[in-house]
């Protein structure tokens, strides 16, 4: 049986200049392989770090008009019902929050597309083109969210967040927004007995806690200044509050505003809104075009770093709220790359890999990071979408990101824990939920499996098991293919050995007595 390390021991060796040579010598003695060296110790401290968000892997819908069919291709026209397959894979997929919204609410009038189908107005899509008959609205995506068993956020029409542009539609139609009317969707979704939303046949509430304020806001310098947005987003909370005064309100902070929005709207904010969807500026990269298949070496070299970026674009957003109680809410985020506007090396399981690390970079920030998505959510054609759903026929299903995130998603703890040690090669998280631990294990080796040997300080094995992704990485999913990305479990050795795949992503369910 192996020797116990104890966090005392650790404790006293990391505290001392040759931290990490006694600690190497500590596991080497603890175990009865001495082949357990640095090349393969996978050290992990079990006590308990911060709280760990399930809303970080959120995801988020928003018609997207002409340019991808996105809601309108999930929606059953012919049975007035969201298609099955797309509901199918979503409840795989398991989103704990899903959010309404995105550009389209800067110009979205939300009483148009409740109560009776034939009487909604359809409405101009100022951003993505073409028109939106309504058909789906509050009810409905809500009613997605409780089939999918995930809790609703909605983004509310910001005073067009300053566009003028969006402010009206080729009609003459107003499109502008005000705190009233957003305080009234706040009272028709929550409200027992609301008269509006019983007339229309639904008598249960809607339930909606989390509601963002602005959305990209700062983005436009023809839209709203940033004093102007602070002070409109007190005006917005207050009148929402007036509906209920339970809900969750987020603001928008990118771009440098986070620090001043809080200063003046912080009283009534929980989180402070950003999104990041970066990649196209790499420079000398493959990841464009078609270009990544003609060398998939590099290809990979350059997409296990697409976590760095992104990593300091959080690291700015800890700097803007520090000091404050408020969390952070990356309410859109995508890895986005040239190609024929499909990205189309997102459909590769190298990309998946690489998106398994950009979650472990969500994870490590989940002090402050309780909000977070790594992909758009659904449409037909764009690879940054986490499910893709063929028309006119053919069945929806995941890529690569959505793989990852429903992998992390069923197997993850509440509690962050720290992995004091581990080999260069292999990116891993780890988490708790009482005495069963969770690692996130991901092998950045392209073609070369890694050994490790897994210690937890102070407590040792009772039972395990590994849910592995391991595939080709050039492998591109173009259909539904479940053989080739379902996890394959697998009991864990108790005396810690594992070997991790080449290109894989891992998800460990250890039971520690």
């Amino acid at each position: 049986m192996n020797k116990v390390l104890t966090r005392r021991d650790f404790l006293n060796h990391v505290g001392m200049a040759s931290a990490g040579l006694g600690l190497l010598a500590q596991a080497r003695a603890a175990n009865a392989n001495p082949a357990a060296d640095a090349h393969s110790l996978v050290m992990v401290d079990p006590a308990p770090q911060f709280e760990l968000s399930p809303y970080l892997y959120m995801q988020f819908m928003e018609p997207l008009g002409s340019t991808d069919g996105s809601v309108a291709a999930a929606w059953d026209y012919q049975h007035n019902c969201w298609r099955k397959d797309v509901v199918q894979v979503t409840q795989q997929l398991a989103p704990p929050l899903m959010r309404w919204g995105g550009c389209l609410s800067s110009y979205y009038r939300w009483k148009e597309a409740v109560g009776p189908r034939t009487r909604r107005v359809p409405m101009h899509n100022l951003l993505w083109g073409g028109m939106e008959d309504n058909r789906v609205g509050t009810v409905e995506f809500v009613d997605f969210c409780r089939q999918v068993k995930a809790e609703s956020l909605m983004c509310v029409n910001f005073e067009s967040d300053g566009r003028r542009p969006w402010m009206q539609d080729p009609d003459g139609r107003p499109r502008c927004a005000g705190p009233e009317e957003a305080a009234e969707w706040v009272a028709y979704c929550n409200q027992p007995n609301h008269a509006m939303r019983c007339a229309h046949g639904i008598k249960e509430p809607c339930t909606i806690r989390f509601w963002q304020v602005g959305n990209e806001t700062s983005y436009d310098r023809t839209g709203f200044d940033l004093e102007t947005a602070a002070q409109k987003t007190v005006a917005f909370a207050r009148a929402m509050r007036q509906s209920d005064p339970n809900i969750s309100l987020i603001g928008w902070g990118d771009s440098g505003w986070a620090r001043r929005m809080i200063e003046v709207a912080g009283e009534h904010l929980q989180f402070i809104a950003f999104h990041h969807m970066w990649g196209s500026r790499l420079k000398g990269s493959v990841l464009r075009d078609n270009e990544y298949r003609e060398d998939p070496a590099r290809t990979w070299e350059q997409l296990m770093a697409v976590w760095r970026p992104h990593d300091e674009k959080i690291k700015v957003m800890r700097e803007q709220v520090a000091g404050s109680k408020i969390s952070l809410a990356l309410t859109e985020c995508h890895l986005g790359l040239p190609g024929r506007n499909r990205c189309d090396v997102l459909s590769s399981w190298a990309a998946g890999v690489a998106m398994a690390r950009v979650l472990n970079v969500h994870e490590r920030h989940g002090d402050i990071l309780k909000i977070a998505t790594a992909a758009d959510f659904c449409g037909t054609r764009w690879q940054v979408n986490a499910v893709i759903i063929p028309t006119p026929a053919g069945k929806a299903f995941m890529m690569p990101v959505a793989r990852v995130m429903s992998l992390y998603r069923h197997h993850m703890g509440r509690q962050a824990v720290k992995v004091a040690h581990c080999p260069d090669a292999l990116d891993i998280t780890a988490s708790r939920t009482g005495n069963r631990l969770y690692l996130h294990v991901v092998n950045t080796h392209r073609t070369r499996s890694m050994d490790m040997r897994l210690q937890v300080l102070g407590m040792t094995l009772k039972d395990g098991k590994v849910f592995e992704i391991a595939a080709d990485p050039e492998f591109e999913i173009m259909q539904t293919c479940p053989d080739a990305f379902t996890p394959k479990e697998r009991p864990f050795k108790l005396d810690g050995a594992w070997t991790v795949p080449a290109a894989s992503v891992s998800a460990f369910e250890l039971e520690l007595a």
